[in-house]
């Protein structure tokens, strides 16, 4: 990479960390800047909820609104930390906001991971730790692809997805945009999961789940939205 290569990152939270662990060990970046969606307020009694000034050693340089600015003081890259359980809106959002300002947007994987060179990602993937991405496999814009996942052969990951930790995909899965696949779940293989679907953690998933569904148990069965 070029050197003084700058990242902003879209969210300070707990998937942050996550991808802040990531990008330290890949070392591709001088300079880390955190973006939070809103300043927080300094606490007036005790300094317990004192705003955050850094979070494992990276500044937050600004909010949402300090992104254009941001962008002309140097900071190329733009990558969505905000994380997302069942709901993607904001991750969409964001990156139409950034697309429009033009940072470019990398995608993050995780040293640790095993990815076949035969796979394929669009762009703002983050690939976590000691997760496998096998031959074939599509991967959509804006995927998370979490701790430990499993991927098998010829798997279609939409955009928006969520493949939470320790989530096994078995060959030839499709699953649609915006899908949440919750922690500790198997995907029987050639199974289709409609577009933005809760499978619920721990499910085995052995029939094809429909979109705009609440999904979980072993067996997998939908279940009725409130």
């Amino acid at each position: 990479m070029p050197e003084n290569r700058k990242i902003l990152l879209l969210g300070a939270g707990g998937h942050c960390k996550s991808v802040l662990d990531s990008l330290h060990a890949l070392s591709y970046y001088e300079t880390i800047g955190l973006i939070e969606k809103q300043k927080q307020e300094a606490s007036l009694d005790d300094g317990k909820n004192k705003a955050r000034e850094k979070i494992m050693g990276v500044s937050i340089v600004g909010t949402d609104d300090d992104l254009q600015r941001l962008f002309l003081e140097g900071y190329t890259d733009a990558f969505i930390t905000v994380g997302s359980i069942g709901d993607v809106s904001l991750r969409k959002k964001l990156y139409s906001k950034i697309k429009q300002i033009g940072f470019q947007i990398p995608n993050i994987i995780d040293p640790s991971s095993v990815i076949s060179p035969y796979s394929s990602m669009g762009e703002g993937v983050y690939v976590g730790k000691n997760t496998v991405i096998n031959a074939d496999t599509e991967i959509g814009n804006c995927a998370i692809i979490n701790t430990a996942s499993i991927l098998e052969h010829e798997c279609k990951i939409g955009d928006f997805v969520h493949i939470a930790p320790g989530s096994i995909l078995s060959g030839g899965v499709w699953v649609d945009e915006g899908t949440h696949i919750g922690t500790g779940s198997v995907v029987k293989q050639e199974v289709h999961i409609g577009a933005y679907t809760m499978i619920g953690m721990g499910s085995i998933v052995l029939h094809d789940v429909r979109s705009h569904k609440t999904a979980y148990g072993n067996p997998c069965k939908e279940v009725e939205n409130e």
